[in-house]
């Protein structure tokens, strides 16, 4: 049997023991997973001069003149620019009116036309050159003629609907996001209270055409076409 000194003696050696161990373990902190920032939108290549293009050209003038377009300049209906969905800002196009061969010069600067089927939208000035007022829209075939030097970075997606009410867009973008990873509802300040859906994002056209395919088969949406997703 042990004696009183000697059990306290033996007491301290295990608290000892037990402090060093203590000391020895390391404390070991969770590594989180740091968020990893979106890429940045790759460069796009300007389309090459003598691309061209045929479709619906248009015209837009009031209430769109004096506000700000969408490389950032103002909208002066009366000089010889217009919208394009794709086109990198400052690629010059030659427009020429299948119907009477009538041309014109114009500068790309905004976005749209945001209707299926049409490729253009003209200045007022523009389109009186090719005698486009009058019947409003017309049959067109675009030549690239000047691109801009410096690629801009770009990303493309599908607009796969327009809608009034945002709930309605917010349910549609929310469905294209399940179905095809990435989608986004956004209203432009030149066109208040219209909110446009957007499906996909895509770093060249070709794969957003290919994505446009796949959603107007999928979704039967017939309308859906590309649009350039600008900084």
């Amino acid at each position: 049997m042990l004696s009183q000194g000697m059990s306290r003696i033996l007491f301290v050696a295990a608290m000892c023991a037990l402090m060093l161990a203590g000391c020895g373990k390391k404390k070991v902190k969770a590594h989180l997973p740091v968020p990893q920032a979106r890429p940045a939108a790759p460069p796009a290549a300007p389309l090459p001069v003598g691309t061209t293009e045929r479709g619906l050209a248009s015209w837009y003038g009031v209430p769109y003149h004096g506000r700000q377009a969408a490389d950032g300049e103002i909208y002066d209906m009366e000089t010889m620019v217009a919208a394009h969905r794709t086109m990198s800002f400052q690629t010059w196009v030659r427009v020429r009116n299948l119907s009477n061969d009538k041309t014109v010069d114009v500068r790309i600067i905004d976005r749209g036309p945001f209707v299926g089927g049409r490729i253009i939208d003209l200045s007022h000035a523009a389109a009186r050159q090719i005698d486009l007022i009058g019947p409003g829209v017309a049959q067109v075939e675009l030549t690239v003629i000047s691109a801009p030097a410096v690629p801009e970075a770009a990303l493309f997606a599908v607009q796969v609907g327009a809608f009034r009410e945002r709930a309605n867009a917010v349910r549609m973008e929310q469905n294209m996001a399940a179905a095809y990873g990435a989608a986004k509802t956004l209203s432009r300040p030149e066109n208040p209270g219209i909110w446009r859906v957007l499906a996909g994002r895509e770093t060249s056209v070709e794969n957003a055409e290919a994505l446009a395919r796949r959603v107007r088969e999928e979704q039967h949406l017939p309308e859906a076409f590309v649009v350039r997703l600008d900084p």
